[in-house]
């Protein structure tokens, strides 16, 4: 009897196949389930040279407040002052901090055009002397930041939305009104339009309440910015408090209220330190269904137009101008001669077409919130985002031979302070990499002891060697894997700090369907790095990318901190 028929040999043959190709591991070109990527990180971690040195708590925690976002604060200098006018010994200038979207180029650029012309049309105040505008480029909550703080004061304010000149008000510095509107927009969430339409076939109206009901009933999944530097983050949190408070402003800090907004958080996977961040995780393909923007931002993004929908919430984004402090009244004229020169017709016009000023209208139900009340609400934010489901984070430092100098220097002194603004209720660990990857500080609870522990690992780093930064993300995921197993409820995270590409052990495609196979967001912060490997890195899972310099690197790590942890 012959075996060999082309049938049994057909079936030979494709047994042989699969068997090798077992033998091979999966495709690294395909999707991985958890279970896969839990095995694959598990041989890759086989061949990482890895060692545990944990170190004993030394460092005596000082004494006094911890410090806070604003300690962290750069020089001004590294917000550019994007309109400087060429003044002469006779002319009148006065500084004016501006938001963003407003002040930067191009379709963001709204308020420098009308700046540069402001300043080339030589207007004369009463008493003959030249009127002039120095305009700087800062994000709202980072321009109250140092206005609050006094660190630095400029003569003026735009920020995208009152919330902002409220909370100045109630720091105790002296607001002026110069123009309620330069230039009109709206807050929104951004929506996929196949899940609108699906939240309509449900019944009832589209609006920021149902999308709040339908992320606490996970049939979206929901992301917004952080409320501490983003209008936008600020704007969605009030509203979500407002709605769980019935509409009853004085209540938003009610405990019942505090506990239906645990259970909303714990719902939403992602808080983006800006919206930009945002954008580009959605984009690259991450999982959001629905994500917070403004309107003009929307309006100038042409790949959003046909894929989704804008629902407008909150507060208007109308770029108010206030004076503060107590300025000399020649520079309150040039405020107020500016004001009427950005509302003419021409510059309005101009303001449409890149965005502002939209047609669609928006005034939100609620009661204006009170300065003081606002500050409150970013209190209890911070205290309550995570309590439903606490962090557990690894700090993965790069200790290569080029971070040696100034460089390990700052980011040292950037996690030291970073490490005031991490909440108790988190638990922190540390592991080093250069061509060898060592853990220092095992996943523990924040506590005090811990806490001492992680400033005493920091203060002991050194730099040497080459960089083998995937070997130190294999073996800081599977500690995050084992904690995760540990303590079920815990949202992992994984911080990378690094300078440079990694030269050594494995690669970017080595990792990248284990990450997404594990599904744990890894926040990359480089110090003058490549930003694009970076990008790649922390796009793969819904998280952040930073790029920081010796002036900045401890505001921008304060910052990430403050927002995740």
């Amino acid at each position: 009897m012959n075996n060999s028929s082309p049938g049994a040999f057909g079936i030979l043959l494709g047994a042989l196949l699969t068997l090798l190709l077992s033998a091979c591991g999966p495709d690294r070109s395909q999707p991985l389930t958890s279970e896969q990527a839990h095995a694959e990180l598990a041989k890759h971690v086989q061949r990482v040279a890895y060692d545990t040195r944990p170190v004993r708590a030394q460092v005596n925690l000082p004494v006094g407040a911890p410090a806070t976002l604003a300690d962290t604060l750069p020089d001004i200098a590294k917000f550019p002052v994007v309109v400087e006018p060429a003044a002469g010994a006779g002319d009148v200038v006065a500084e004016i901090f501006s938001s963003i979207e407003k002040s930067g180029n191009g379709s963001d650029g709204w308020l420098t055009e009308v700046a540069r012309d402001f300043n080339a049309a030589n207007e004369k105040l009463a008493d003959g002397r030249r009127a002039q505008v120095r305009v700087r480029n800062i994000a709202s909550g980072t321009a109250y930041q140092f206005i609050a703080s006094r660190k630095y004061v400029p003569d003026a304010y735009t920020p995208s939305s009152h919330l902002w000149i409220r909370m100045t008000a109630a720091s105790g510095m002296a607001v002026t009104p110069i123009s309620e509107r330069l230039a009109g927009n709206l807050a929104g969430v951004v929506l996929k339009k196949d899940k609108a339409d699906k939240l309509r076939t449900a019944g009832g109206q589209l609006d920021v309440k149902m999308l709040i009901d339908a992320t606490v009933q996970e049939r979206i999944v929901m992301g917004y910015t952080d409320p501490y530097a983003s209008t936008t983050g600020l704007n969605f949190l009030l509203t979500v408090l407002q709605t769980f408070a019935g509409g009853e402003t004085a209540r938003m800090l009610a405990p019942d209220v505090e506990s239906a907004f645990e259970g909303f958080q714990s719902k939403v996977p992602f808080v983006a330190i800006t919206t930009l961040q945002m954008r580009d995780s959605v984009q690259s393909g991450g999982s959001l269904d629905a994500f917070v923007m403004e309107r003009q931002t929307f309006a100038n993004m042409p790949e959003l137009s046909s894929g989704y929908e804008f629902v407008p919430f909150g507060e208007r984004h109308d770029n108010p101008l206030y004076a503060l402090g107590k300025i000399p009244a020649e520079r309150v004229e040039v405020l107020k001669r500016f004001a009427a020169f950005a509302t003419q017709q021409k510059y309005q016009a101009n303001a449409a077409k890149y965005g502002f000023n939209s047609p669609m209208d928006h005034k939100t139900p609620f009661a204006a919130p009170p300065g003081e009340m606002i500050a409150q609400v970013q209190k209890l934010w911070k205290k309550a985002k995570n309590q439903s489901r606490p962090v557990a984070a690894v700090f993965l430092c790069d200790i290569s031979g080029s971070m040696q100098g100034s460089r390990l220097r700052n980011v040292k002194q950037a996690l030291l302070q970073g490490s005031d603004l991490i909440a108790a209720s988190n638990s922190i660990g540390m592991v080093l990499f250069n061509d060898k990857v060592t853990e220092v500080v095992p996943i523990k609870p924040f506590d005090l002891r811990q806490k001492a522990t992680l400033r005493t690992a920091i203060a002991q780093i050194d730099a040497a060697g080459g960089t083998a930064m995937y070997d130190g993300i294999a073996v800081a995921l599977s500690l995050l894997v084992k904690e995760k197993a540990t303590h079920p409820d815990v949202q992992p995270m994984l911080f990378v700090l690094t300078d440079g590409e990694t030269n050594q052990g494995m690669s970017f495609d080595d990792m990248r369907m284990i990450i997404k196979g594990l599904n744990i967001p890894i926040y990359a912060v480089g110090y003058e790095a490549d930003i694009k490997e970076l990008a790649r890195l922390s796009g793969l899972v819904e998280a952040a990318n930073l790029n920081a310099g010796e002036g900045d690197i401890g505001y921008k790590i304060g910052s990430l901190l403050n927002a995740q942890m």
